[in-house]
């Protein structure tokens, strides 16, 4: 697969290193709000059913139903969020909030990887990319982003004006709002 440098280069626009995660977010404990929830103990598996509210510090996933794997051969668990769409939130070091959305969201604590399948989107700081599916390492910071590869389905990236991201990083700015074309 060859890559087209200044797509590489907005993409990490995206992702700069002045907005990594809130490394204290993922030392915080895991709490899920469910309206109820079934354990299959003998499979490792808890479903919760919704509306179901996830949060580890200032991380939210919200969804329709989420699903909850205890892995036995490793250490980690993995929440699947499912939902029309399910969404994923958290405030990054600069106070500014990253989001994501799709019908499927998988997080890997022990990886702190993020998986988004179907209708996926992931945003920050007014740029963002979408595609079918993207995977996100929120502590490496790596984001690999996919189509399905059929008609003209296609990763899009919007990337703002350096412009933009200076007004919204900056304490008190106010954003600069978007003009339809």
């Amino acid at each position: 697969m060859k890559y087209n440098q200044p797509i590489i280069a907005g993409l990490l626009c995206l992702l700069s290193v002045s907005s990594y995660a809130k490394v204290d977010d993922l030392k915080q404990e895991v709490k899920i709000a469910a309206a109820s929830q079934e354990a299959d103990i003998k499979n490792n598996q808890v479903i919760f059913f919704g509306p179901v509210e996830v949060t580890q510090g200032s991380i939210k996933m919200k969804a329709a139903e989420l699903r909850v794997f205890s892995h036995e051969t490793s250490k980690g668990k993995t929440l699947v969020a499912t939902g029309s769409p399910a969404t994923y939130s958290q405030v990054m070091d600069n106070g500014l909030p990253a989001t994501a959305s799709a019908k499927e969201i998988r997080y890997e604590l022990a990886t702190r990887t993020l998986t988004l399948l179907g209708d996926a989107t992931l945003a920050q700081e007014g740029s963002q990319v979408t595609g079918n599916r993207i995977e996100y390492n929120i502590g490496l910071q790596q984001l690999i982003a996919e189509s399905t590869g059929k008609g003209n389905d296609r990763v899009i990236t919007i990337i703002q004006p350096e412009a933009y991201q200076e007004e919204t990083s900056s304490p008190g700015a106010e954003p600069i709002e978007k003009q339809e074309q």
